[in-house]
C-alpha cells in the first residue's frame, strides 16, 4: 500500500527507527509509492449530507419558486 502523504512517510520512518515495523515493510511501502510528489498532509474526506437533509433542501428550493 503506497504512502498518501509526506507526514505518513515520516511517521513510518519514525516507527522503523523505534523498531516497531520491519525494514521490509517500510521498503515495500516506499517502493509502491515510487517517486511521486506527495502532499505534506492529506485532508480528511468531507462527510456527505444525509438523505433527509438533501430532501429538505430540495423542498425549500422548490417552495421559493
Amino acid at each position: 500500500m503506497p504512502f498518501k502523504s509526506q507526514a505518513q512517510r515520516r511517521k513510518f520512518a519514525q516507527l522503523l527507527v523505534e523498531g516497531k515495523i520491519s525494514p521490509q515493510t517500510f521498503e515495500e511501502w516506499n517502493r509502491e509509492t515510487g517517486g511521486r510528489k506527495l502532499p505534506d498532509h492529506v485532508k480528511p474526506k468531507r462527510k456527505t449530507k444525509s438523505r433527509k437533509t438533501k430532501v429538505k433542501a430540495r423542498k425549500k428550493s422548490r417552495a421559493k419558486k
